[in-house]
């Protein structure tokens, strides 16, 4: 690339002169210098029929590159993408490069080489007005809602998996059928006291987490204090006592424990299991420690927690003494909660430095993907998470026919704030079809309120709002779905989502790609179509499934890993004969000047000419042709 920079450089006088020259002929190209300073995305530049909204897009090819994955975590270069680098970019031509499958990170765009690198990444995306929240996702919701109405507080974890949907899903299902039975056998009204001994419960859970006696990465549910029917209270009670309330909160502690085990280690572990009657012991233990029971005798019995009525009283003294720390828990609640309600502020702002996000950005770093100190600086932040290439376009002041919402389009920090302290902080483009999240970063103390979860929902929320004002705006982009990392499969579980087909760069619905995607991490998408789905049968669909993986197989063939730079290039060799009539109205930019590939001079360097088109023909595979010929491709 720098050789054929330095070969148009020597020649850029020619060039100049040809181009004043030839400013009559049809192409009518235009000759404005390249601009990368700030003053290319000012709010007062006028629109541009080549780049949309807000001016024209100026990318240099950074080819391929590759690296160790952070997802398998390889040893070898095994992750390999195609980069360009850009400090002017459309959010039309953003738009168009995430349909194709490219990400940013900072002014560095790039997208994986799908059959190629080791963990395919799929961009996914959610259309708005179709999501349907699932159980968990309401609970999230709710357990916020909660925090802020003062019923609950945030609990701090340094280890909890803030989006691992995954585990939750398959742990609630255990947790539901236990809780949903003690449900229909509860009254529609939840006693006062049931309420104060399910928060007796759920502190002890706490205590005994915060003791080491039970993993603190785990997620449990509150604790559900039933009452015991009438009928049945003596029978199951011993003695004078009567059963009045119970609680089974054992049970699922141990199928979260359970699970997190396996998850961790990848197998079941019998060793020094917790059951649930020791669990009920500890929380007993636990209970018995700060707390004094008025009239209750506690017990556990085959893993439930009981409370029984106290030896010696009666039942009128019973009622009594029930009524009196019902009345006592009703008035001390009541004040508790009127003096902890909390107020959550979100601030939606343009993307820039801001020092009290800067921090809340390296405790995270730090307490939740344990990076080392030195390897976090302004300038990494920076470059990472504010600067972008984004040009801005305000809510008004351009001559367009499509509507732009309140904030504009652009790159955008969304702020949570808890009683005006910042909590997160969500990095987001806002763009004509999409908000588009790119990352999200929280305070560790509220790690319990699953804050990225949350965001998640805020930000589908705000793309349903914001349609009345920018019709097109209509999908949630979540960045890349990883089928064959379980920490990135979370992203499925808001449905329905798509995946978009890395050959034809179709949208293919989530549950039509999954089984293509079980057989093998990459996969042609698009081969299988949803009303093929429907119309086949099980062993006619797993038959189309093997067969296109087969196919797919052929289609790529066999790889030498061991001179892949090589091979990168000699794909183009043999086809450059027939590539060459393509790439000739691809826009390139010769240190200034605006030219398209064909009105460019005969380049007298053979090599140097092969050495371009091959670069060319690259660059107009991974962008497509459309973007070719509107994006200027800059020589530098």
């Amino acid at each position: 690339l720098q050789g054929v920079a330095h070969f148009f450089s020597r020649e850029n006088q020619e060039l100049l002169l040809l181009s004043s020259s030839s400013a009559g002929r049809a192409h009518r190209c235009e000759f404005s210098p390249i601009m990368s300073s700030k003053k290319a995305k000012t709010k007062n530049e006028a629109s541009s029929s080549r780049g949309g909204v807000g001016g024209e897009s100026v990318v240099a090819d950074c080819g391929r590159n590759k690296s160790t994955c952070g997802y398998c975590k390889s040893s070898t270069r095994s992750s390999i993408s195609h980069g360009l680098w850009t400090e002017r970019l459309t959010v039309n031509d953003y738009q168009a490069l995430l349909d194709r499958g490219w990400r940013r990170s900072g002014c560095f765009l790039y997208k994986p080489e799908m059959d190629k690198t080791c963990c395919p990444s799929y961009t996914i995306r959610l259309k708005a007005s179709d999501f349907v929240p699932s159980k968990e996702q309401q609970r999230v919701r709710r357990r916020l809602e909660r925090f802020l109405d003062g019923e609950l507080d945030a609990k701090p974890s340094e280890q909890i998996e803030d989006q691992d949907i995954s585990f939750s899903r398959e742990v609630s299902v255990s947790v539901r059928k236990s809780l949903g039975a003690a449900k229909r056998e509860q009254n529609n009204e939840v006693e006062p006291i049931m309420k104060h001994l399910s928060e007796q419960i759920d502190n002890a859970v706490q205590r005994c987490i915060q003791s080491g006696e039970f993993p603190s990465n785990i997620q449990i549910p509150k604790a559900s204090v039933k009452k015991v029917l009438s009928a049945k209270r003596k029978k199951l009670a011993e003695g004078s006592e009567e059963l009045l309330y119970t609680s089974n909160i054992s049970f699922p502690i141990v199928a979260a424990i359970k699970h997190t085990e396996t998850s961790e280690k990848g197998k079941n572990v019998e060793e020094n299991r917790l059951s649930p009657e020791a669990v009920s012991e500890k929380l007993l233990s636990a209970m018995n420690k700060v707390e004094e029971f008025t009239g209750f005798s506690v017990k556990v019995s085959k893993g439930h927690i009981n409370f029984l009525s106290a030896t010696g009283v009666t039942s009128s003294d019973r009622n009594e003494g029930e009524e009196s720390l019902c009345a006592t828990t009703t008035k001390s609640s009541s004040n508790k909660l009127h003096a902890r309600k909390r107020k959550l502020e979100m601030h939606l702002k343009r993307s820039s430095f801001d020092p009290e996000e800067y921090e809340l950005y390296k405790r995270y770093q730090l307490k939740v993907h344990n990076d080392k100190p030195e390897s976090i600086s302004e300038t990494s932040y920076k470059r990472f998470l504010v600067d972008t290439p984004l040009i801005e376009v305000p809510p008004s002041g351009y001559d367009i026919e499509e509507k732009v919402p309140p904030c504009g389009f652009g790159s955008f920090h969304q702020q949570y704030r808890v009683d005006d302290r910042l909590i997160a902080v969500g990095v987001i483009d806002i763009l004509p079809n999409c908000l588009s999240s790119k990352y999200l970063f929280w305070d560790p103390d509220f790690a319990s309120l699953s804050l990225g979860n949350y965001s998640a929902l805020q930000e589908i929320d705000w793309v349903k709002q914001n349609q009345a004002h920018c019709a097109t705006l209509e999908y949630y982009y979540l960045g890349y779905y990883i089928h064959s990392c379980n920490k990135m499969r979370y992203k499925a579980a808001y449905s329905p989502s798509e995946l978009l087909c890395p050959l034809r760069y179709q949208w293919v619905p989530f549950e039509v790609a999954k089984p293509l995607l079980d057989k093998k991490p990459y996969s042609v998408l698009s081969n299988f179509t949803k009303d093929s789905l429907s119309s086949s049968s099980p062993q006619a669909y797993e038959t189309l499934v093997e067969s296109t993986s087969e196919h797919e197989d052929l289609e790529q063939g066999d790889t030498n890993d061991d001179d892949d730079d090589e091979m990168y290039n000699s794909d183009e060799d043999s086809d450059s004969s027939r590539n060459r009539n393509d790439i000739t109205n691809i826009l390139i930019s010769l240190d200034g000047p605006r030219l398209r590939y064909k009105d460019i001079p005969r380049i007298k360097n053979p090599v140097v000419q092969k050495q371009l088109e091959s670069m060319l023909i690259n660059y107009m595979k991974v962008v497509g042709t459309e973007l070719s010929e509107r994006m200027v491709y800059e020589l530098r």
